[in-house]
């Protein structure tokens, strides 16, 4: 008889919305996994539950090591209860080699549904939710970050990001270079804390406000690509699109087709507009007329 893994669901910040079946899950397990055993035992205590199983760390430096201790636990029979810090495990938190292990042995898996800060954004950003794709936390590096960036410029699904607070600036400066200042998105800070804000936007006006420093825990909901029919890009965005797959490696020739494919216009028409700026550019570096 082999056990089951349980991945349970934990307040994002108001520890009132801790699913009702948390309390008996931390009762009953035999082993609790949590990425935190201090917020563990916060918890618990907010929650007036008084574990009886074991517990041990499962974070992201031992990870790996202890993921085949807690699969033969499971092997064994026991009811392993996986926690993070806040919201669901495996979403952007330990828990996916577990489960996958979990899965390998053939052991049931089951969640306890809690709290989501990717779902609780969405929700409150006021842009479109019928579609989007979770893009988890952006490389620290500027250029690993532009490149994963420009990966996703043309995306037309609503994008969501987790981030550091002393990183948003700098994301939200290379979001406004790789989408546009103008593309719609929310910062949703401290979601469900005392000090909850969502702050709206084009991404250039959000960069300038993060440049004057943000705390706390934040998720970034950002618009998708604008759907245009033919004809409805002018000159500017096609330019834009064209560097944004020249700068992640495609030759020009190519990214100037891909570009009219998905604008739905002749070839032409954008390679003029590629050289029309680039002449602008060449001009301007050279001095408006009649200076020297």
């Amino acid at each position: 008889m082999t056990g089951t893994l349980v991945l349970a669901g934990t307040p994002i910040g108001d520890v009132a919305d801790a699913p009702p079946r948390l309390a008996a899950e931390l009762a009953a397990a035999d082993v609790i996994a949590a990425e935190d055993t201090r917020r563990l035992r916060r918890l618990t205590q907010a929650l007036e539950v008084q574990p009886t199983g074991r517990i041990v760390s499962y974070f992201e430096g031992n990870e790996a090591a202890r993921t085949p201790e807690l699969a033969d636990a499971l092997s064994g029979g026991a009811r392993v209860l996986l926690v993070t810090d806040a919201g669901m495990p495996s979403v952007s938190d330990p828990g996916y080699r577990l489960v996958a292990a979990a899965v390998e042995r053939d052991i049931k898996v089951t969640a306890v549904p809690g709290p989501s800060a990717v779902l609780t954004a969405l929700a409150v950003s006021g842009l479109p939710v019928d579609r989007f794709c979770f893009e988890g936390f952006l490389p620290r590096k500027a250029g690993e970050r532009l490149s994963r960036l420009r990966d996703v410029a043309d995306e037309r699904r609503t994008l969501v990001y987790f981030e550091a607070p002393h990183r948003l600036d700098d994301t939200l400066a290379a979001m406004a270079e790789v989408f546009g200042a103008d593309r719609r998105a929310a910062v949703c800070r401290e979601l469900t804390k005392t000090y909850e804000e969502v702050r709206r936007g084009g991404l250039g006006e959000l960069a300038a406000w993060a440049a004057e420093g943000v705390r706390g825990e934040i998720t970034v909901v950002v618009e998708g690509a604008p759907e245009s029919g033919p004809g409805e890009l002018d000159a500017a965005e096609l330019v834009r699109r064209v560097r944004v797959r020249e700068e992640a490696g495609e030759r020009r020739k190519e990214a100037i087709a891909a570009v009219a494919a998905d604008a739905g216009l002749p070839k032409r028409e954008v390679f003029d507009a590629v050289v029309a700026a680039k002449n602008a550019e060449r001009d301007a570096g050279r001095g408006a007329p009649g200076t020297a």
